[in-house]
């Protein structure tokens, strides 16, 4: 019998593919903007020879994409620092929040039983 999949499930599934499509088309772009890139400066160098333009295009492409791969790298690296120094804070601020609140609750415990008491007292 073939496991069927939560509507949450496929929705995951759908967001991964589309996210990995744009990434790929991203990076398509980003390759053919270097190409572009590369074949300009090619044209303001006519005494390459044909070969040579390749030569240079293909090196400039491929130094353009390590490039990238390092700001991305060190972008997600930057993302993460951030994620973990904001979830680290959150969660001390959530404590506080809870200690405070806790605090309050046990003063106006200790208010409502002293008068309670008082009340009691009086009614004797």
């Amino acid at each position: 019998m073939p496991r069927s999949r939560s509507r949450r499930g496929l929705a995951h599934d759908a967001s991964a593919v589309m996210a990995e499509a744009e990434g790929i088309v991203m990076a398509r772009s980003h390759i053919a903007e270097a190409r572009r890139e590369a074949e300009a400066l090619c044209a303001d160098l006519p005494w390459l020879t044909t070969g040579q333009a390749e030569d240079l295009t293909r090196h400039y492409v491929d130094r353009r994409i390590d490039l990238t791969r390092q700001m991305l790298r060190a972008t997600v690296r930057r993302a993460d620092e951030l994620r973990r120094e904001y979830e680290a804070r959150y969660a001390e601020l959530r404590g506080a929040l809870l200690r405070r609140h806790v605090a309050w609750a046990s003063g106006l415990l200790a208010c409502a039983t002293g008068v309670n008491g008082a009340l009691w007292l009086f009614t004797r």
